[in-house]
């Protein structure tokens, strides 16, 4: 970054504070009481995130006489849950082309149950009264290089190929008369495949929908060991026990319960910007009318979308794997990948310069080596677990608590059939092998990106093998 283009950056982040925004909220609601001495109930749900809060509400939903305990280390959605970029995809594969290489013969069903899954949460949304400023634009993948304009124009003929409808392709033009940027060559527009949502308040929501039928939610309450107990299983919290019949666990990135599962994901984090609210002269500098999510085609790449009162939040890019998977609060603010950040914004909206950030912030995904979730289940059917979203969790949850209320019944359905969720992905290797791959990975990545997009042949034996590292 030049100099002078350094300095504006700085600027920019002077004032910015050092907290998610959507979790920097007036309206935020009180944490409820950690749980003390011992409980009994019929499902327990670990994990106060997005899995967590679905899995409950569900289970509820599919029988209202069922007991349901859901317990949260901390509150409620302040994990990856409260500071996401709010995009809530239909795809539950990572994205189609995800879908597409690993499981070509279930595309068209995994397809199929996305859309419903993305239209049930954009019904229990109005159902429940969530104000989660829930919009349903669709998002725009743009090219910014000659070589991903040419992917993106290949990819929609694959699309088409494919009997899906509702992408379109954009030519420079078209995709600047949606949101003008001079580094945009085109893109590609999934006009309702993706939703934009506030994501603290889509958990705050969820957390008082679940109260409201029934479920009792401990927030402060962390659960340290999972055991058999007669018939069913037992968590032991720092301040008492939870007898359930059956277990969902909805930790995510933080360590699994069932400790064979802790190698199949590791923690990413990632990073994003927000704008103070852009004036009228501002917004329509760069038009966005349609008020899509946007990102861009890099393997290096960025997420941008408007909020409810007009700012932009701008994030990504940097995906960094802290050594031997360590989580820190510490690792929640890394001011050399802001000031990038903010470098690269005013280098994608120039006509925005001066405009000043009012948030900076980063959290930890948990990603796996096939980039979307993996399921299964542990103590003969007792415990069932969902992990490994790998950043598009908003949308894809809801139908993972699906099919871990499937397994934890027992049911074969057309979810639990599914190849997906029959199989597992690749584990991480241990340390130091795990931070040597995932490093190579990522250097490679920004050399393709620098390159024409050609990969090396790291990365072409990665393709191979099904394997990758993402955020």
């Amino acid at each position: 970054m030049a100099p002078a283009a350094m300095r504006i950056a700085a600027r920019s982040l002077s004032g910015a504070k050092p907290v998610s925004y959507w979790l920097d909220d007036p309206e935020k609601p009180a944490a409820l009481p950690a749980l003390t001495g011992d409980e009994h109930t019929d499902l327990l749900v670990v994990g106060g995130g997005y899995s967590g809060l679905w899995t409950a509400l569900i289970a509820k939903e599919r029988d209202p006489e069922r007991d349901v305990v859901l317990i949260e280390g901390h509150e409620v959605g302040w994990a990856a849950s409260g500071r996401n970029g709010g995009f809530c995809a239909a795809s539950v594969t990572h994205g189609l082309a995800n879908g597409v290489e690993r499981w070509p013969d279930e595309i068209a069903k995994l397809e199929e149950l996305g859309a419903r899954n993305l239209d049930a949460i954009e019904e229990a949304v109005a159902r429940y009264g969530i104000d989660c400023e829930f919009e349903r634009t669709g998002e725009i993948d743009v090219a910014t290089e000659p070589y991903q304009l040419d992917e993106l124009r290949e990819w929609h003929q694959e699309i088409v190929a494919l009997g899906i409808t509702g992408v379109d392709f954009l030519d420079r033009d078209a995709v600047r008369a949606e949101v003008d940027s001079p580094t945009f060559l085109g893109g590609l527009w999934d006009r309702r495949g993706v939703a934009m949502l506030h994501p603290a308040k889509l958990a705050w929501g969820l957390k008082r929908a679940c109260r409201e039928l029934g479920v009792r939610i401990y927030e402060g309450t962390r659960g340290l060991d999972l055991v058999r107990s007669g018939e069913g299983m037992a968590v032991r919290t720092p301040y008492g026990r939870i007898f359930a019949r059956r277990v969902a666990l909805g930790t995510n990135i933080f360590p699994s319960l069932v400790k064979r599962v802790r190698p199949y994901t590791v923690p990413v984090y990632d990073y994003a910007l927000m704008t103070e609210p852009l004036t009228s002269e501002q917004l329509e500098s760069i038009g966005w009318k349609g008020r899509q999510g946007l990102g861009d085609s890099a393997n290096q790449f960025h997420y941008f979308r408007l909020s409810a009162d007009n700012r932009i939040l701008w994030g990504g890019y940097d995906a960094i794997y802290p050594y031997g998977g360590k989580l820190s609060a510490d690792l929640d603010q890394r001011p050399e990948t802001f000031l990038k950040l903010a470098g690269q914004f005013f280098d994608c909206f120039p006509q925005l310069s001066g405009v000043n950030f009012s948030h900076a912030w980063g959290g930890a995904i948990d990603t796996c080596s096939r980039f979307t979730a993996f399921f299964g289940t542990a103590h003969q059917g007792r415990v069932a677990y969902a992990a490994g979203y790998t950043g598009l969790g908003v949308g894809s949850t809801r139908f993972g608590a699906d099919v871990m209320l499937d397994l934890l019944a027992g049911e074969e359905t057309g979810r639990t059939r599914l190849e997906m969720v029959r199989s597992k992905p690749m584990p991480f290797p241990p340390e130091p092998f795990a931070w040597a791959g995932i490093e190579i990975t990522r250097r490679s990545l920004a050399r393709a990106d620098g390159n024409g997009g050609r990969r090396n042949l790291w990365l072409r034996t990665m393709d191979k093998l099904g394997l990758g590292f993402d955020s």
